[in-house]
Order: structure tokens, then C-alpha cells, then sequence
């Protein structure tokens, strides 16, 4: 649990009793100057934990990431994040409005976010905050509440990206993705209006598929042995009869030119099993000396693989594990460019004497699989991809090195920026402020709600379900399905218990519980089937 030294939460409670900073948010020690902390929001783009060495996964020893781990080692790390809808719209959308997908409207990507509702960058703003996101938005409608923004349109691309400005106009700009968001961030915080508190929102698009490193880390991890994870080969039984039926494993779905970077013009006469659906739009938006480094790594690799492929020496498991290393490899190297760049800030940050008063979070709208149950992507509720990063930096208030393990979600980060600033947050938010934690109140939560809303994307269905410490009940309502685990015993997830007669009377109490969530969020009827009226 958090503990900050008594005598800052007294001082911390006595501000917030008197509404905040006063009315205008000026200290009493410097007439004029607002000193209320800075929050820099660090975002990324389908990061998993196990893809963050501070969470001591099983990659913290072959791909550490050791500037995030900065944010966890002079701060905080939440074991227990989570998202409320794991795909990427709805969740950003939850983390400004501090409410689940069906109240903000945002319920399925494709949606487009409601710039006239509240959110947290609303309230910051109007409080004398100075507000920027600069990178990735993908809500479809522009930014309101900041100052200044300049994001990507729609998912945005790694090489020589397109920025969306504020006046309508779009600018290309050479470089990777990852470094040109940070330098934008960099150059915001170098002119902002050092009279006020801001509030920066510096948001990645990596490693999102397509997995696309910066040159400089091609070949980064080839020297490495990525283990394999214990589900790599699942076969979906004992569990909803729908996993059978996804479509986002390595072994069936992962495109060759888009995923796999073996393109067709290098293939010859060698022919691969399906797909191949996608093309290679990263390598098209490539300049010539872009494409001969690139061409200069992958080249030479997929020349032998192509060789062994037609010679019979890659098939069956080997080529699902050739694919899965090809996909490790790139995805943790664009991993790695993020980390850099997270660096970056923290750096600037202490170089320019703002390390102190400036909150610093490191966080990504979901989890991902990297292998486990054989897939790549999100959106279902099991834990790779229902977990979520949150590492939290606050001098003075967060103990260095502490993790905790309340179960915290990203309804709760819009609450908590305002708490931070002083501010009260509306009643009508379904998050609460993790504040108190910082401070070691143990009256928190005991269960957290889940909501997929998305219409069969990668033939994942709609599913919702509750998950406590031990314990998580999914509900698949097209086929009328119940899951339950018991994370203790089976954490792998791999067979459900909701048969089981001894884990009858836990079955019962986690489907009250989910209606009790339902009811106090006000959610939606469930989906019908299709076959009833």
C-alpha cells in the first residue's frame, strides 16, 4: 500500500478541505504562482505488463525497460490494473470521462467520441491548468480541453507520420513515430506558460500492430532466447465454446507481409499459407535509405527462412514458434523505443528542475497477448489483455519503490488527476480517486466490472464479466455461456470452474455481484441471441 509521511497527507487534506488552492489556485508562498503538481501522462498503445520488467514478468530479464522501471523504482507500481473495454477507443475514452464505455458513449471503435461531455482535461483546463496531448487520439472527433494539441489522425503510422493540427491541416514529418511524439512533447513543455501547472498528455502508437521497430533497433533482440509461454498451443477446451472460433492467433491470422515483414516480392516461388491480407503500408511510407536498412536486416533473415520453409525443415509447431519469434522480436523492439523516449521526458523533466512538484504516470489503454493462448491482439477478458500498465511517480507522496495490489481501473485516473490538483470530481463518475491509497486507506473496491461491446471483430464476441482478487466470472450472452476462474489455482486461465459443484455458491455470488455492478453503473441489457426474439 502507498504510504506518504503524515505530515504531507495532513497538509494534503487540509488543502482539499479548503477547496483545493484557493479559488484561483495560487499558493500563499508566492503570490501570483500556482503550485499545484504537473501531471505528465506517459501512454502507449497495447503494451503488456509482461512486456515491463517492473512487473517482473517473464521478459524483465530479456527486454527490461529500465526508464518506465524509473517511474516504478522513485515511485509506485500497480499490480493490479485493469481496463474497463480492451480495445483501444473505448478505453481512452474511459480514462477522460472516468466512465465505463456504455455512459460515454464510446462504446466500440468506429464510435466518435462526444467532444461536449466533461472531462478530466475539461476541468484541469478551466482551473488555470495549461493542457496539450500530443500523438495518438484515435476518437475520432479532435481534442477539447487542451491548449494545445497535435495528435494522428485515426491509428497513425510509424515511419514519416502525418500529424493532425490544430487549424485542420495535416504535416508530415520525417522519422519514427515514437521519437517525433516525444520531440513534439519536449517542445510544448519548452514553451508553455511557465507561470501556470500543465497537464501534458504524450501518447505513443507503438507497439500497436503493426509491430514496426525503429531502424536503429532492427536485430535487437536476435541474440536472445524469448521463452515460449506455457499457452502458446492452447486448444480452447474447458471454456466458452467461442475461444475455438477467434480469429487473431499467431499460428491462423498472423499476416505475412504485415505481421511476419515477409513480403511477396521476396518470396519467389515460394508459396506460404494464408493470410496475407494487408500489404506492407509501412515499408510503402519508407524513403529509399529507409528501405535499404531495412531491406539490409530482413533481407538476409527472410532469404533462409524462405529457403528452409520450401525445404520442409519450418512446419507445424516450428513455423507457429518462427512466427511467434519474429513477432517478439519486433514488438519488443518497438517496446524498446518507447522506453527510450519515456526516458527522454523524465530526463527533461529533472534537467529543468520539475521533477519534483510534477506527478509522472506510465500507463496503456490495454493489455495485449504475446503468445499466451496462442494469440496476438486484446479484447478478450483474460488477464494478458485485461490488464493494464500504472506506474506513478509523486514526490513526497508515493513511497519509492512501493507496489500495491489493489485492484484499480482506468474509471479511476479521472478522478484522481482532479483530486491531485485540488479540484472535486462530478458525482456522476464511476471511478473513485486512488489518492487515498497513496496514504494507506484500505477502503477500497472488491471487484471490478468488464464490458466488450465490439460486433465480431477478429470473431471475438461480446462478453462482460466481474473479477475480485481470486476470483472472475465472464458471461458470454450470444451463446448463453458462464466462465468462472479461480486465479489462485489456475491462473493460465485454461479450464472453467462454473460446472464445478464446490465452486457452486462462488458461481452464484460472483453473478450477484455482476448484476450489482451493472445495476449501480446503470448498464445496457445484454446482447440477445440470435437464434430468440
Amino acid at each position: 500500500m502507498f504510504r506518504a509521511p503524515f505530515y504531507i497527507v495532513i497538509f494534503f487534506c487540509f488543502l482539499v478541505g479548503f477547496g483545493g488552492f484557493g479559488v484561483d489556485g495560487l499558493s500563499a508562498e508566492e503570490p501570483g504562482r500556482d503550485h499545484r503538481p504537473n501531471i505528465v501522462f506517459l501512454f502507449s498503445d497495447d503494451h503488456a505488463v509482461n512486456a515491463i520488467s517492473a512487473y517482473g514478468g517473464p521478459l524483465k530479464d530479456v527486454a527490461p525497460t529500465p526508464n518506465i522501471d524509473r517511474i516504478a523504482r522513485q515511485g509506485g507500481v500497480f499490480m493490479n490494473s485493469f481496463c474497463a473495454n480492451s480495445i483501444c477507443g473505448p478505453s481512452r475514452a474511459t480514462i477522460l470521462t472516468g466512465k465505463h464505455s456504455h455512459a460515454n458513449g464510446f462504446m466500440r471503435n468506429g464510435n466518435k467520441f462526444d467532444p461536449n461531455q466533461w472531462t478530466f482535461a475539461k476541468q484541469l483546463q478551466a482551473s488555470g491548468y495549461s493542457t496539450a496531448v500530443i500523438g495518438k487520439w484515435h476518437l475520432s472527433s479532435n481534442p477539447v480541453g487542451f491548449d494545445y494539441w497535435e495528435v494522428l489522425p485515426g491509428q497513425g503510422n510509424y515511419y514519416n507520420p502525418v500529424f493532425l493540427q490544430m487549424d485542420g491541416t495535416k504535416k508530415k514529418f520525417d522519422g519514427y513515430v515514437t521519437d517525433i511524439t516525444t520531440e513534439k512533447a519536449i517542445q510544448w513543455l519548452d514553451a508553455r506558460d511557465t507561470g501556470k501547472p500543465f497537464m501534458l498528455m504524450c501518447q505513443h502508437k507503438a507497439p500497436h500492430r503493426t509491430f514496426s521497430p525503429a531502424l536503429r533497433h532492427l536485430g535487437s533482440f536476435d541474440d536472445v532466447t524469448i521463452p515460449e509461454p506455457e499457452t502458446l498451443f492452447d486448444d480452447y477446451a474447458d471454456r466458452s465454446k467461442t475461444l475455438a472460433g477467434n480469429e487473431m492467433e499467431i499460428d491462423r491470422h498472423f499476416d505475412w507481409a504485415y505481421d511476419a515483414k515477409v513480403r511477396k516480392d521476396e518470396r519467389g516461388e515460394v508459396e506460404l499459407p494464408a493470410p496475407d491480407r494487408y500489404g506492407t503500408p509501412e515499408y510503402n511510407r519508407m524513403s529509399p535509405s529507409q528501405r535499404k536498412e531495412w531491406d539490409a536486416y530482413y533481407g538476409p533473415l527472410n532469404k533462409e527462412f524462405l529457403s528452409d520453409y520450401a525445404a520442409g525443415k519450418i512446419k507445424g509447431k516450428e513455423l507457429v514458434r518462427w512466427k511467434y519469434r519474429r513477432y517478439m522480436r519486433n514488438y519488443l523492439s518497438t517496446v524498446k523505443a518507447v522506453d527510450e523516449n519515456v526516458g527522454r521526458v523524465l530526463d527533461y523533466l529533472e534537467e529543468n528542475g520539475l521533477a519534483e512538484n510534477t506527478v509522472v504516470i506510465y500507463s496503456s489503454d490495454q493489455g495485449f497477448y504475446l503468445g499466451e493462448h496462442g494469440w496476438y491482439d486484446k479484447r478478450w477478458m483474460f488477464e494478458e489483455s485485461f490488464r493494464m500498465p500504472f506506474l506513478i511517480r509523486w514526490p513526497g507522496h508515493i513511497s519509492p519503490g512501493t507496489k500495491a495490489v489493489d485492484l484499480i481501473q482506468n474509471i479511476d485516473y479521472a478522478p484522481t488527476f482532479l483530486e491531485m490538483a485540488g479540484l472535486s470530481a462530478p458525482d456522476n463518475l464511476h471511478g473513485k480517486s486512488l489518492v487515498p491509497l497513496f496514504s494507506g486507506n484500505s477502503d477500497w473496491r472488491k471487484s471490478l466490472y468488464y464490458a466488450y461491446y465490439e460486433l465480431g471483430e477478429h470473431a471475438v464476441p461480446q462478453h462482460f464479466g466481474v473479477r475480485t482478487n481470486r476470483h472472475k466470472l465472464i458471461y458470454f450472452p450470444m451463446t448463453e455461456e458462464w466462465n468462472l476462474f479461480d486465479l489462485e489455482t489456475d491462473p493460465n486461465e485454461m479450464k472453467s470452474l462454473h460446472a464445478d459443484p464446490g465452486y457452486h455458491s462462488k458461481l452464484e455470488e460472483l453473478k450477484f455481484e455482476l448484476e450489482s455492478l451493472r445495476t449501480q453503473f446503470k448498464a445496457p441489457a445484454y446482447p440477445r441471441p440470435k437464434s430468440k426474439s
